[in-house]
């Protein structure tokens, strides 16, 4: 759960502006950035798992824009992983030299940026897991966040997508269930620190629950990006699932997430993916 913020008084005002801005998805002049999707969920191709690729933290300055994107070196002993995080990298990379290119040379007011750091969240046999944050500005008010995750399963050489470690459409709806309760709860619990007046507090209720709603309906798209929480013992106690800004709540608010327990996932959980899990 995110560390709880003492919030201006202007947080509500700026929370509705917030509120209006969701429709725009993170629209830049126009734009809207897209995060690009992980890699694809099907087995490695052997011949191409020999060649290990190199990653190369990457840092470049000029008058137009500014790139800083860092990896974790031990993603390399994993090569189908180390490409995704280099595929990732050069997706938003590609967005931000398009985005100059559209200005047909002229120099942006403000520098475009690219901050991109790929974390280490888990390492075992059976379960890797790496983290990618960080933010594209490619003009407007402010940046877009950028959050994406990777699991990868090297025993059976595969990286793990929402839709197949939960292949059944209806087996999603407890994990909505779940996900919505948590964020309603934290976001009640907020509003009654804030002492609002009745109507007030019903209204931001509403829209708040709104954006949760529509932002955990029951489909693996909004359950992509997830990382595993780890027991002792390698296998995993929880998934922490991801939810950038105003996927389900406003730019304001930052990335949310929610721990889901494996006694929650394990009887909706492929079979194959079950023995990843341990429950209690």
């Amino acid at each position: 759960m995110p560390m709880r913020r003492r919030r201006p008084a202007s947080f509500h005002a700026v929370l509705a502006v917030g509120l209006a801005l969701a429709t725009l998805c993170g629209c830049q002049r126009g734009r809207e950035v897209e995060a690009p999707a992980s890699a694809p969920a099907a087995p490695a191709d052997p011949v191409a798992v020999a060649a290990t690729p190199e990653l190369k933290d990457v840092i470049e300055t000029t008058p137009a824009y500014i790139i800083g994107i860092s990896y974790p070196q031990e993603a390399v002993r994993y090569p189908p992983l180390a490409r995704a995080l280099q595929d990732y990298a050069a997706a938003v990379q590609d967005q931000l030299m398009q985005a100059l290119g559209e200005l047909k040379g002229r120099r942006p007011a403000v520098p475009y940026d690219l901050s991109l750091n790929f974390s280490l969240v888990a390492e075992t046999p059976r379960v890797v897991a790496v983290a990618a944050t960080g933010s594209s500005y490619l003009g407007g008010a402010h940046g877009v966040p950028l959050e994406q995750r990777f699991v990868w399963l090297p025993q059976m050489q595969q990286m793990l997508a929402a839709e197949q470690l939960i292949p059944n459409a209806a087996d999603w709806a407890p994990v909505s269930d779940y996900v919505r309760a948590q964020l309603k709860t934290r976001v009640q619990r907020d509003l009654d620190d804030d002492h609002l007046d009745p109507d007030v507090y019903a209204e931001q209720m509403q829209m708040r629950g709104g954006m949760i709603d529509e932002g955990t309906a029951p489909k693996p798209v909004h359950f992509a990006r997830f990382e595993p929480v780890m027991n002792a013992d390698g296998s995993i106690r929880a998934l922490r699932f991801v939810f950038p800004p105003y996927q389900v709540a406003p730019y304001v608010e930052g990335t949310q997430t929610v721990d889901v327990p494996a006694r929650v996932l394990l009887p909706l959980v492929a079979p194959a993916y079950r023995p990843l899990f341990r429950a209690g």
